[in-house]
């Protein structure tokens, strides 16, 4: 039998594992062991004999021989013959053509080389999809969600309404009622640092947006709480230090030099504590003696390029009676912490390191109410001021502070100068021109209001409504035992009357008066 094939004949390679059959071609072949292993090469032709070379599989093997015939062609990479088991390996080498081998082995490298490609695609458009956030942006970007923070608003109101009580009584205690003396009167010089490390996203967007945005809040806080006041901007980048607002009573022209230094945010260069300072202090030596003199920093580096003794700067802010307060964004810096110490007699708590977004907020906030006096700079000093009346004019005529026409405005009672809005000092006669209201508003910081005691879930309430808003009190109950959670009610001791916890915030943070208080009549 020619066991040779040629190129166009199928090759079927057929596996069994028990072949009992001893005769093949009329030759006695010994029987081999059940696990040995017979391959045969079948070669499926028009010649009728070479079918009947083919030895049967018996019936009584098919549960242990393979169930499906696989038509292979033969390999490329082997370059031994393939003979049948019944020849005993003396079988010619098959001629199989180089063209067709080279053609195999390229088509699997292709193929190889293809799916390896598409893993890769897939590998890449995952790492791509975990690194992409929310908001089409990189994952690092996107605001920070944290589990605790997101809570279901119908599973869990009642927790919702516990964490805003916890917060705001937090709050309210917190809130200093022992009356202090306090200066009313106050100049201010805001310093900020405007280095290249203020570009740092560790606040978002970066640390120079966040700081002039929370900084014109606090322009608006800090007005609203102290009309009398005055306040000023400077800048450090560069080892200089620039003033980018001068100091002035006027919140407006503050805030419209920040909307416009705002868009143009470019931190360069380091800063200098030194050229800071001492342009501060020159600013503040025109203070009145009667007003307080203090620095705000906000103070991003942990260093300072100073071209000269910074402790002789410092010496002479406490001889000037300037007291400093830093803001730091990264750690704590020893030279800081000296400054804040020396100028604010040996207090320490003037200094302070962000621990995230809101408490930059908050020490801003905290800024806004006056410094007590200390007992080594208590004085008494008589400050004459001026309330004058608007008028309107038919015939324009200029304004002393800004020499524009205009039809009307404030006349001072003493120079007759007129001015276009108060507070102000008069340009000409340096008196101090506000308004009553003003006054009133700045006196609060002197008689801070009482806290209002929060009203107990046994007591009996006398009212379901509210004496402020006249909205009925929410009622909280604990779903398991049906008891109430709080009583929502906060009573004043002085008039007894009972507030919602909403108007107990407007009243002690924005009102700063009692209604109760004020609708009592006397005689």
């Amino acid at each position: 039998m020619n066991n040779s094939l040629s190129d166009d004949d199928d090759v079927v390679v057929v596996v069994n594992k028990r072949i009992n059959d001893k005769t093949t071609k009329g030759q006695n072949v010994p029987a081999e062991d059940d696990s040995d292993e017979d391959i045969k090469v079948l070669k499926r032709g028009n010649d009728a004999k070479k079918q009947q070379d083919i030895s049967p599989i018996s019936d009584d093997d098919d549960d242990e021989g393979i169930k499906f015939v696989k038509p292979v062609r033969p390999s490329s990479a082997s370059s031994a013959p393939l003979h049948s088991s019944s020849d005993n390996h003396t079988g010619k080498q098959p001629n199989n053509k180089k063209n067709s081998s080279s053609s195999s082995s390229s088509h699997k490298k292709r193929l190889m080389s293809a799916r390896r490609n598409e893993k890769n695609k897939k590998r890449k458009r995952k790492i791509k999809d975990s690194l992409q956030g929310a908001n089409g942006g990189y994952a690092w970007e996107d605001t920070i969600k944290r589990p605790w923070d997101i809570v279901e608003e119908e599973d869990d109101y009642d927790a919702i309404l516990a964490a805003k009580i916890v917060e705001l009584r937090r709050k309210r205690t917190s809130i200093q009622i022992t009356p202090y003396q306090r200066g009313i009167i106050r100049t201010m010089v805001m310093a900020i640092d405007y280095s290249e490390v203020m570009a740092e996203k560790d606040l978002r967007p970066n640390r120079v947006a966040l700081t002039i945005q929370y900084l014109i809040e606090f322009i608006h806080e800090f007005f609203d709480q102290n009309p009398i006041s005055q306040l000023g901007v400077i800048t450090m980048k560069n080892g200089l230090a620039n003033v980018l607002s001068p100091i002035s009573g006027n919140p407006q022209d503050h805030l419209d030099i920040l909307h416009n230094f705002k868009k143009n945010l470019e931190p360069k260069g380091y800063p200098s504590l030194q050229n800071a300072l001492e342009l501060a202090r020159g600013l503040l030596v025109n203070a009145p003696s009667h007003s307080t003199r203090e620095v705000l920093m906000v103070f991003g580096s942990l260093s300072s390029t100073d071209p000269g003794d910074i402790h002789q700067t410092i010496k002479s802010l406490v001889q000037d009676k300037v007291r400093v307060k830093i803001i730091g964004l990264t750690a704590q810096v020893s030279i800081c912490k000296e400054i804040c110490q020396q100028t604010n007699y040996n207090d320490t708590s003037f200094y302070s390191i962000i621990l995230n977004e809101q408490h930059f907020k908050n020490l801003f906030t905290e800024a806004v109410t006056p410094l007590p006096m200390n007992k080594l700079n208590k004085s008494f000093t008589l400050v004459k001021m001026g309330f004058p009346t608007r008028m309107i004019e038919e015939t324009p005529s200029f304004c002393v502070c800004h020499s524009k026409l205009n039809h009307g405005g404030y006349f001072c009672p003493n120079c007759k100068s007129k001015v276009c809005s108060l507070p102000m000092v008069c340009p000409c006669c340096d008196l101090m021109l506000i308004l009553s209201t003003h006054l009133a508003r700045s006196y609060h910081h002197l008689m801070p209001l009482q806290t209002f005691q929060e009203v107990s879930t046994s007591e009996t309430f006398p009212t379901v409504k509210c004496f402020s808003c006249h909205k009925q009190f929410p009622i909280f109950k604990n779903k398991k035992t049906g008891e109430l959670l709080t009583s929502s009610r906060y009573r004043c001791t002085e008039c007894k009357r009972d507030f919602c916890i909403d108007c107990d915030v407007f009243i002690h943070e924005i009102l700063h008066n009692c209604p109760g208080c004020e609708s009592k009549t006397t005689l």
